[in-house]
């Protein structure tokens, strides 16, 4: 009879596990995520993530770029712009590896101006676009990367905007303000106008997308790019 109970014990704790580990990835699906074999969870690659080379628009020279947060010399001889989604698993690839190494290369050089443009492409995504666009100029980017830095743990969250509020007074954003921020309808027609831009008008469908101006041409990179990729094209451009 013990044993029996033994078996029926193991059976219906296994039972439970598999619910349990059931109702996770499900939960973690929902949430953009998946688990590893490994055990380690990381951002699913989103339906309109890019990765793919296709074909890409000729853009016209009178083409007016948003450029409110930017980073290096002015007066640089090449200008890239990013526009990304901060709950993209790509563009937080970009920004926590890539982009420091174009920093040291030729942002420091005086030879790259870096613009990012907000690219949400979710609600949460939207909602921490929102609350940058509070923050000072000085402060902007160094947002921009705690929210691909803690892009998992804001991403997960059963309530996002309640963790990204938090975030936010870490930057200095007080509570009413960031709920002020939130609500801002003039400052989401804005971030939404660039948006439709960039697919209407650049052919943007996903996110990373890249787009390099030198000597008033500009011209579609496509999608997630390694520094190396990114590297040879500025280098083709400041040889030739």
């Amino acid at each position: 009879m013990k044993l029996e109970k033994i078996i029926k014990s193991i059976s219906s704790f296994v039972a439970m596990v598999v619910i349990f580990l059931m109702a996770g990835g499900m939960y973690l699906s929902f949430k953009g995520f998946e688990m590893l074999d490994d055990g380690s969870i990381v951002l699913m690659n989103q339906a309109y993530a890019q990765d793919v080379a296709k074909e890409l628009p000729v853009i016209p020279d009178n083409y007016v770029f948003p450029d409110k947060h930017s980073e290096g010399a002015a007066d640089a001889p090449i200008t890239l712009y990013e526009y990304s989604s901060f709950g993209c698993s790509h563009c937080a690839d970009f920004h926590l590896g890539t982009l420091p190494q174009l920093k040291e290369k030729y942002v420091k050089e005086g030879k790259l101006r870096l613009v990012f443009v907000p690219f949400p492409i979710d609600k949460s995504s939207m909602d921490a676009t929102l609350l940058g666009e509070c923050m000072p100029e000085d402060k902007y980017m160094a947002f921009v990367d705690l929210m691909f830095k803690k892009q998992r743990e804001w991403g997960l969250s059963r309530n996002p905007e309640k963790v990204l509020k938090q975030y936010a007074a870490l930057s200095g954003l007080s509570n009413a303000k960031a709920d002020a921020c939130l609500h801002d309808d003039d400052v989401a027609r804005d971030i939404l106008f660039n948006r439709q831009n960039g697919i209407t008008q650049l052919g943007i469908e996903g996110t990373p997308s890249f787009v390099i101006s030198y000597k008033g041409k500009s011209e579609m990179l496509g999608g997630a790019m390694t520094f190396e990729n990114i590297s040879n094209i500025i280098d083709n451009k400041l040889n030739n």
